[in-house]
């Protein structure tokens, strides 16, 4: 029991002497805003598209200070939005109107179909006929004669016959005759 204790007041002693590591990285976040110089714009475009019951228009214009624009949005329940908007220094502004008049269709009360349980009878099937098979035994012709192996002669070799060059003496002109002074 003594040594646990003992143990227990070591651990307690060794664990108060702990330092985290001191070269861990500090790392430093960094934010720099980029802002761009404001532009001028302009776009607009409409989509129709009777299908799908797609039918919106939406413009906007800017100069550098004051965004004007203004959006149509064709509703489910029949009516259009319409939002005309303005955007500059002192903050968003629009204007909501709506045209045409809501309508909520009432819908059919749901009644289950019902169907007369479907009568089947079991299908009459006639048991094949197949006929008896005629089978032909095959006949065999005698098999062809055995392999002969072909029979080589050993190749004769003849040491080749080398002549020895015969070669000339050269013949070399007189020497030359030089005048004595």
């Amino acid at each position: 029991m003594k040594f646990f204790v003992l143990a227990a007041l070591f651990a307690v002693a060794a664990a108060s002497s702990y330092k985290a590591a001191e070269y861990a990285p500090k790392y430093e976040a960094k934010y720099e805003e980029v802002t761009y110089a404001p532009q001028p714009y302009s776009f607009e475009y409409d989509v129709q598209d009777k299908e799908s019951y797609n039918d919106f228009v939406h413009s906007e214009k800017s100069d550098y200070n004051v965004v004007t624009g203004s959006y149509r949005v064709a509703l489910p329940d029949g009516r259009t939005q319409i939002v005309t908007y303005k955007a500059d220094a002192s903050g968003y502004n629009a204007d909501v109107k709506y045209e045409g008049e809501a309508q909520y269709p009432e819908e059919p009360k749901y009644k289950a179909a019902s169907y007369p349980a479907p009568a089947y009878s079991a299908p009459a099937y006639k048991a094949p006929a197949y006929p008896a098979p005629t089978y032909k035994a095959p006949e065999y012709k005698a098999p062809a004669p055995a392999y002969k192996a072909p029979a080589y002669s050993a190749p004769a070799y003849k040491a080749p016959v080398y002549t020895a060059p015969a070669y000339k003496a050269p013949a070399y002109k007189p020497a030359p005759a030089y005048p004595k002074y």
